[in-house]
């Protein structure tokens, strides 16, 4: 993505938060995408240890794999991913904007290629996985997928994307972390990165405003029921 003119995008840092608004937050900004106008990175941590999954996995799956709890459905793909100290961080694009228009496996490849960018800034080596390699299919970090973030052979970063009519909504998540290495360093590096690769201005975000209201709203009628989460 080369950017002839600047170009500004959001960042919303949501600190630690529960884990049904957490998920809630990310569809509302997917959702609401074409009203708030410009991308978002939004950065995030679980106020609880918890286990998200992706939207088609079947939750007997799930409760069988992990003894982490409470699991939540992602509004994403993607398989079972353990929050307990992980770094977590979500995309949301508006429709239109060059990033939605690109393929799944091209906006998979480039949000890790930015991830990588900003280690590389604090001077840690890292990789993208040439390939797939699963160990146990299902959970997001045993073994790996093309294109994710790997630390001597190992993942470290990944993520889990969806479309909709209006917009692109990535989510990720690092664990384990690089050693000596800060989440407030990371994620500076992440704006850095942008700034240096695609011109990005940033402009911080209110948590206040329609995302909160409709997140709230998500996170009342699907994320905190026991009846959306089990669906399938």
């Amino acid at each position: 993505m080369n950017l002839s003119a600047s170009e500004h995008w959001y960042l919303l840092q949501s600190g630690c938060c529960g884990y049904s608004f957490n998920m809630a937050l990310d569809e509302a900004l997917m959702e609401l995408a074409p009203i708030i106008g410009a991308p978002v990175l939004r950065f995030y941590a679980w106020r609880e240890s918890a286990a998200s999954f992706g939207y088609f996995q079947k939750i007997s799956e799930i409760e069988r794999t992990t003894r982490l709890r409470p699991l939540v459905r992602r509004p994403t793909g993607g398989g079972l991913v353990p929050h307990e100290a992980d770094w977590t961080y979500s995309v949301a694009v508006p429709a239109g904007h060059p990033w939605y228009e690109l393929r799944a496996e091209q906006s998979y490849e480039r949000v890790h290629r930015w991830v990588q960018g900003a280690f590389t800034k604090l001077q840690v080596a890292t990789q993208l996985a040439p390939g797939s390699l699963k160990d146990a299919p299902g959970q997001c970090f045993i073994g790996y997928e093309k294109y994710d973030v790997l630390q001597g052979g190992r993942k470290i970063a990944g993520a889990a994307q969806r479309r909709t009519k209006t917009g692109l909504l990535i989510q990720g998540s690092v664990q384990p972390q690089p050693r000596g290495i800060t989440r407030a360093a990371w994620e500076n590096a992440m704006c850095n990165h942008a700034s240096s690769v695609w011109q990005v201005i940033w402009k911080v975000m209110e948590a206040a405003g329609p995302w909160q209201v409709r997140a709230k709203e998500l996170e009342d009628s699907r994320y905190s029921q026991e009846a959306y989460n089990r669906r399938r």
